[in-house]
């Protein structure tokens, strides 16, 4: 394209030369001068050429920097509309946490439930329980049962609410007979205490289990065969429990 341009250009100032009148008919007029304005002329023309080129190339540079300003923005565009997406998602996750937050809240608000007992063998004097036939533990005197689970006159616990509740109890007795008891749920051993008679005076033990109970299952305590424990106001032999959380 440039260079078609310059060849036009060129064509038409050679054109004005050959429409001057003759050599021979411009009087008085030196030809060496005409030549001289014609090629001063034609210079002239020639660095207009070039300036314009110049400009030419000084617009391709400013279109290439345009095109490149377009690509950056449209970039930073694709990034600013994945950034948009991307919080619109957290802004979903961070809504559903405060429901949440605020269900939890309710719930608290209207009070989980709140269930323990503890208590030990004897309430007053001394007792030996066992060895009998009957071998259920019934813990007479009761430290705390709240929410009324625990029933001291048979030593039974039943579950009020489902959940997962924390079991612990001890035992104490003499060398003369089996030590120990066992923790039962709903009438199948769980865990368990045991020491045998032994040439020393007396014996101690404890457990602890955490235990997924329904809604009426019931816990308690038994002597093992042929065992006895022992207990005064010390509170040596204990049963305990208490729901960690409702399910």
């Amino acid at each position: 394209m440039e260079m078609e341009f310059r060849a036009l250009l060129l064509l038409t100032l050679l054109g004005l030369l050959f429409v001057e009148p003759a050599f021979g008919q411009r009087g008085d007029m030196d030809i060496g001068e005409w030549l001289r304005d014609k090629v001063e002329l034609i210079k002239n023309l020639e660095d207009k050429l070039k300036h314009v080129e110049s400009l030419q190339n000084d617009v391709g540079a400013l279109e290439a920097g345009l095109n490149a300003t377009v690509d950056e923005l449209m970039g930073q565009k694709a990034e600013v509309d994945r950034l948009k997406k991307e919080n619109e998602g957290l802004k979903t996750r961070l809504n559903a946490t405060e429901e949440e937050i605020d269900r939890l809240k309710r719930s608290s608000a209207k009070g989980a439930p709140q269930i323990a007992f503890s208590a030990s063998l004897a309430n007053f004097g001394e007792i030996y329980k066992g060895p009998c036939t009957d071998k259920a533990l019934i813990y007479k005197r009761v430290f705390s049962n709240t929410g009324n689970g625990y029933d001291q006159s048979t030593g039974i616990f039943t579950a009020p609410v489902g959940g997962l509740y924390f079991f612990s109890f001890s035992t104490y007795g003499y060398n003369t007979h089996v030590m120990g008891a066992m923790l039962m749920k709903n009438g199948a051993r769980q865990i368990s205490t045991y020491d045998g008679p032994t040439a020393d005076g007396s014996d101690s033990s404890s457990n602890a289990v955490a235990l997924q109970l329904a809604a009426g299952d019931k816990v308690h305590m038994e002597l093992w065969d042929n065992g006895r424990v022992f207990d005064n106001l010390n509170g040596h032999t204990t049963f305990s429990g208490f729901l960690v959380f409702p399910v």
